[in-house]
């Protein structure tokens, strides 16, 4: 008698819905406290598109030798007001549409599912922030020579600690206000290798034993965002070193989620849209108004001469721009 048996069968085993989705996996932590208030997240509802914070410029000649012997008048010295402006970006969620049967299929309920997505939204409006300041920011600094170095084309292109220095002297007397590095795991990961083979007090040994590179005290963000590469052969990085304050991320209107349950279909269809905007301004810059316009798309953030110097002088400025290979 012939019997079937299980090895007759494909006994499929049961699938499970893990409760949870794909989120960016990019560094979104990059704000107030882990950047040494470099890079600040506010919220702050602003009207229009534009957000202007005036300032008194540097007074020149201030203070002067004062002749002890003369009674004469001497010229008033007038103040002058200079101003940043920050630039309001818009954005849009979705729309992510799905019908209902295929979430009923899954076993879970639109509400269900909805928090989900808002997980998955959470994280992907952070890496936006983080992104698009950085964008603004290396291009600004990009547009002032001397805070802009780009060791790409030497013969040790990568990064360094010698580099680091080279960098925050473009700052001068000013370099100890540089309060934190920003760079792309890459030439993170360059400076780790040469840590481990420097010996000077110990480097290598902090490096192989806690895991980090000296970075001269100040904290080091390692962000894979795009604004800090630009793909070649080699392709090349862009590690910034931002004084505190240099970059403000102004959640300037209130995020708007909507849901829908659209009818008139085969099947019912449940379908999430949501609408944001951020005010992005860089210490000592004022965005073109004229040139740049309104809500500029990626490209013209990125355009160096959109971003034009209010600072007298750039000590005054975000911080230094290093360009390695």
């Amino acid at each position: 008698m012939t019997i079937g048996t299980r090895q007759d069968f494909r006994i499929a085993p049961e699938e499970f819905f893990g409760g949870m989705v794909e989120v960016v996996e990019q560094n979104a932590d990059a704000f107030n406290a882990a950047s040494g208030g470099a890079i600040r997240l506010v919220p702050e509802r602003r009207r229009g598109h534009y957000a202007a914070e005036s300032f008194i410029s540097r007074v020149a000649s201030l203070v002067t030798r004062r002749d002890i012997d003369a009674v004469t008048d001497v010229a008033d010295t007038p103040l002058a007001q200079a101003e940043t402006v920050g630039i309001k970006i818009n954005r849009r969620i979705g729309p992510v549409a799905n019908t209902l049967d295929s979430l009923r299929k899954l076993g879970r309920d639109p509400g269900e599912m909805s928090f989900l997505l808002g997980r998955q939204i959470g994280k992907a409006v952070a890496v936006d922030y983080v992104d698009t300041a950085l964008r603004a920011a290396s291009a600004a600094l990009s547009g002032v020579a001397a805070l802009d170095l780009d060791v790409s084309g030497e013969a040790d292109p990568g990064l360094a600690h010698g580099t680091l220095v080279r960098a925050m002297a473009r700052l001068g007397d000013a370099g100890g206000r540089i309060s934190c590095f920003v760079m792309h795991s890459k030439p993170y990961y360059d400076l780790m290798a040469q840590s481990v083979a420097d010996k000077v007090f110990e480097v290598a040994g902090v490096t192989i034993y806690q895991g980090t590179v000296a970075s001269f005290g100040r904290p080091t963000l390692v962000i894979d965002s795009p604004a800090l590469v630009t793909p070649g052969t080699p392709d090349r990085y862009r590690v910034l070193g931002l004084v505190e304050d240099a970059i403000e991320v102004a959640e300037s209107e209130e995020r708007s989620i909507v849901s829908d349950v659209i009818t008139g279909l085969e099947n019912l269809v449940m379908r999430i849209q949501g609408e944001y905007a951020f005010n992005v301004r860089l210490r000592g810059f004022a965005w073109d108004v004229v040139a740049g316009g309104i809500n500029p798309t990626d490209v013209a953030l990125e355009q160096k001469t959109n971003w034009q110097v209010a600072a007298a002088d750039v000590k005054s400025l975000a911080g230094v721009r290093l360009t390695v290979a």
